[in-house]
């Protein structure tokens, strides 16, 4: 008997050695019925230990679990641990957003000779769709194999004028989780009449683990020497582009988050730090897949470099976190606890002429493809 429970025992303590690889949830905690539709929680593994979980309730990735420099699992990905909570004090994490991501100002455009009035629910612009967003609503979701590694395919068909948007639109999202730890992420739309289209994925990035600190030591490269200008806290681009080579904006060469985040640089200052669309240094109007920017956090010696076919990123330091969102580990989501590289077109086009084009024509189809891919540095 004393055997038996010192075995017990033994087994106990090495589960409590590596609590991190644990997840805190179920799948059952994300099966539930929204508007008539059954949600569920869809798993992707590989060979290196690698691991990301997805819900097709907004086709969220809802964990990246990934190994440091030791082999150490954690949770890279900020999130929640049931559908009740993504659903209560969701802020659009790991997300897919659309039809329109980031801000349309006053919430409104024309397209052919048409006005069309969006909800304004951030300050005076229409930020990430509305509260209706792509990112409420349930894909339907089936689980495939591809070449390239196991993934997860998302549908979902949005009526004309959901969220103020024209169109029967038709959203397809695939993720795909290769054998040297990328996570793949496609997007395919279509319309039955002309859209504006700017798909991204509002995925919160802590390398050092979801909930354990802020992220202000992360290394960050962006590969972009220009941004879209912003003048005051609205953060609606004025049209112009604006060098940021020299500059407390300026991550060409590598720099920590933390270096220069509370700069007196009017831009800096009017977001509260980082949170700004990068313009790729690419060609503006070709799909091509290219690298956009990558973080590296020194003390787990973890490493995500990210390549997409989209112009710009929009960089976000989590300026608007503060310890109201508790996360899937039970710990409080403070004050720049992630960051955001969410690839994407310019905030606006549609009000910009000279911004890339943005629309989406009946009979066009809109492809996208942007790659998160994991590694250490030792």
């Amino acid at each position: 008997m004393k055997k038996n429970l010192f075995f017990l025992l033994v087994v106990l303590m090495g589960c409590q050695q590596q609590p991190s690889s644990i997840m805190p949830y179920s799948k059952a905690d994300f099966e539930a019925t929204i508007d008539g539709k059954k949600t569920s929680l869809f798993t992707l593994e590989n060979t290196q230990g690698m691991k990301v979980t997805l819900t097709n309730y907004g086709a969220k990735i809802v964990s990246i679990m990934v190994p440091d420099k030791a082999g150490k699992l954690a949770d890279v990905a900020l999130g929640f641990k049931s559908i009740e909570e993504y659903q209560t004090q969701d802020a659009g994490q790991g997300a897919v957003v659309g039809p329109y991501a980031n801000r349309i100002a006053n919430g409104q455009f024309e397209l052919n000779g048409e006005t069309y009035q969006l909800e304004v629910n951030n300050h005076k612009a229409c930020l990430h769709s509305g509260t209706q967003s792509f990112y409420r609503q349930v894909y339907d979701a089936r689980e495939i194999q591809t070449d390239a590694g196991p993934a997860v395919e998302m549908t979902l068909n949005s009526p004309d004028g959901a969220s103020g948007f024209p169109g029967n639109k038709t959203v397809v999202v695939t993720y795909t989780l290769t054998a040297d730890n990328a996570l793949k992420i496609d997007y395919k739309a279509t319309t039955d009449k002309a859209c504006p289209f700017n798909l991204t994925n509002h995925v919160y990035f802590n390398l050092k683990g979801e909930g354990n600190g802020n992220i202000m030591d992360h290394v960050v490269v962006i590969d972009a020497d220009s941004t879209t200008e912003v003048l005051n806290n609205e953060l609606i681009p004025t049209g112009k582009i604006v060098s940021v080579k020299g500059t407390d904006m300026d991550f060409t060469s590598p720099h920590q988050i933390g270096e220069r985040i509370d700069s007196e640089m009017q831009a800096l200052a009017v977001a509260g730090g980082y949170d700004h669309n990068y313009i790729l240094n690419k060609d503006q109007h070709a799909n091509e897949l290219t690298f956009a920017a990558s973080a590296y956090e020194p003390a787990s010696g973890r490493y995500v470099e990210v390549f997409t076919t989209e112009p710009a990123v929009q960089f976000y330091t989590g300026n608007f976190l503060n310890g109201s969102l508790i996360g899937r580990a039970g710990k409080a989501y403070e004050h720049r606890y992630g960051f955001c590289f969410e690839t994407q077109h310019y905030p606006d086009s549609p009000n910009h002429p000279n911004f890339p084009n943005t629309v989406l024509e009946p009979g066009d189809t809109l492809r996208s493809t942007t790659i998160y891919k994991f590694s250490v540095k030792e």
